[in-house]
């Protein structure tokens, strides 16, 4: 323990050398250079005191949603600014040394000044994330997008031929801090006018009481035709805090389950349902939580128990790792999937139908977006809420709109 907080306090410590060596380009007026040291030293007091009180009991509340955005507010222009000012001085040690022994030091200094524009570079760069993640915190974690994709399957009933379909996902409902903001996304649900909406996990961060606030709000989602189903996401099993006894545990998980009922979602548990139009039906199959480092209480086999390969099946499963691992190559022939889980780490750069990329597609090879092998698709929503970090950059709130067609797969 020792040791750790001896690395902690020396990495800070040349994190604030350098930050401060590329501050003081802008000015140098002393009253301005102590104010900029004292308010940091105050932010590192004040983020390692509140790790210090985090209750695994209790879980993430709005201070520590707070306290991990302002951590990273901090940290990662200072870093940037380390790495730019570290390279430097290691290129100056370098260009020192090869002036000093071929005699060529007139001035007598072992060491070049230090360049003046590659501060100005670093600082400049450094403020792209710090502006980012201020956007992100204050107006990014609300600005919800409505994706539609259509989508093309051979094997679709002809009845199902244009059925419209809307997913949610990821609502973190214990994270919320602006009424308005969700109305206006439950307006966006319901401007839809879609056939059916699936909502596939994570309603709350841990605790039951989280959605209370909330329920209201979300029953005013619009009844459906076809139905309102859900699945369960790995949040919903609180297994992210310390309980008193399993009694109390077991409790929480019953009311979390309760909770997709009273805002007028069917839950399905390990089963399906037949969703019939016309003469023709399709299968919506949902599975518990299964993650490849996650809970692992999905059972598909379960879900599906006697159903064919040629049904046309919709799987619900929130963790994306559960397609990649048992689904996609699946002898009962899951046509389409639907999760979401990643968030697209909520932070990433997205030129849609150009580039994408987060740092979460290192960790999930489905992360955002539309995916297909061996004639099978899944689809990764990025999430309606927010969790960890109170904000979204680049990767935004997500209201995903599917139109089911019948024919051949279309680029």
């Amino acid at each position: 323990m020792v040791l750790r907080w001896l690395i902690l306090i020396i990495i800070i410590a040349v994190v604030e050398f350098y930050s401060f060596q590329a501050f003081k380009t802008i000015t140098k007026l002393k009253w301005v250079l102590i104010t900029y040291q004292l308010v940091s030293l105050a932010g590192i007091i004040f983020i390692i005191y509140q790790f210090t009180k985090f209750d695994r009991s209790v879980g993430q509340t709005k201070q520590t949603l707070f306290t991990f955005g302002l951590l990273l507010l901090v940290l990662v222009p200072k870093l940037i600014l380390t790495f730019f000012l570290l390279l430097e001085d290691i290129s100056r040690v370098f260009l020192g040394t090869i002036t000093h022994f071929m005699g060529d030091n007139d001035n007598g200094k072992f060491l070049p000044e230090r360049r003046k524009f590659v501060s100005q570079i670093a600082l400049g760069i450094a403020s792209i994330p710090f502006l980012s993640l201020i956007y992100g915190m204050t107006k990014g974690k609300y600005n919800y997008k409505v994706i539609h994709q259509t989508l093309f399957f051979p094997d679709l009933p002809d009845a199902f031929d244009g059925f419209k379909i809307t997913q949610i996902s990821d609502i973190h409902s214990g994270s919320f801090d602006d009424a308005e903001k969700i109305n206006h996304a439950i307006d966006l649900i319901n401007e839809q006018k879609t056939d059916l909406i699936l909502f596939t996990g994570d309603i709350v961060n841990t605790h039951a009481k989280e959605m209370h606030p909330w329920i209201d709000t979300f029953n005013k989602i619009d009844a459906h035709k076809y139905g309102k189903y859900a699945v369960l996401g790995n949040h919903d099993y609180g297994e992210y805090v310390t309980w008193p006894s399993q009694k109390a545990k077991d409790e929480n998980f019953q009311a979390i389950k309760d909770l997709y009922g009273q805002i007028g979602f069917q839950l399905l548990l390990n089963e399906h349902v037949k969703i019939k139009k016309g003469n023709d039906e399709i299968v919506l199959v949902g599975v518990e939580n299964w993650g490849h480092n996650f809970k692992q209480a999905g059972d598909v086999a379960k879900a599906s128990e006697n159903l064919k390969s040629e049904d046309f099946k919709i799987l619900m499963s929130h963790d994306p790792s559960h397609w990649e691992y048992e689904i996609k190559n699946h002898p009962k022939n899951f046509q389409f999937t639907l999760s979401g889980h990643t968030h697209g780490f909520q932070f990433g750069i997205e030129i849609p139908g150009v580039f994408k990329w987060s740092p979460v597609q290192y960790v999930y090879k489905q992360w955002a977006g539309l995916y297909e092998e061996f004639g099978r698709k899944i689809y990764v929503n990025r999430g309606f809420g927010f969790h960890a970090y109170p904000g979204r950059v680049g990767i935004w709130p997500e209201i995903s709109v599917f139109e089911l067609k019948k024919g051949k797969n279309v680029v």
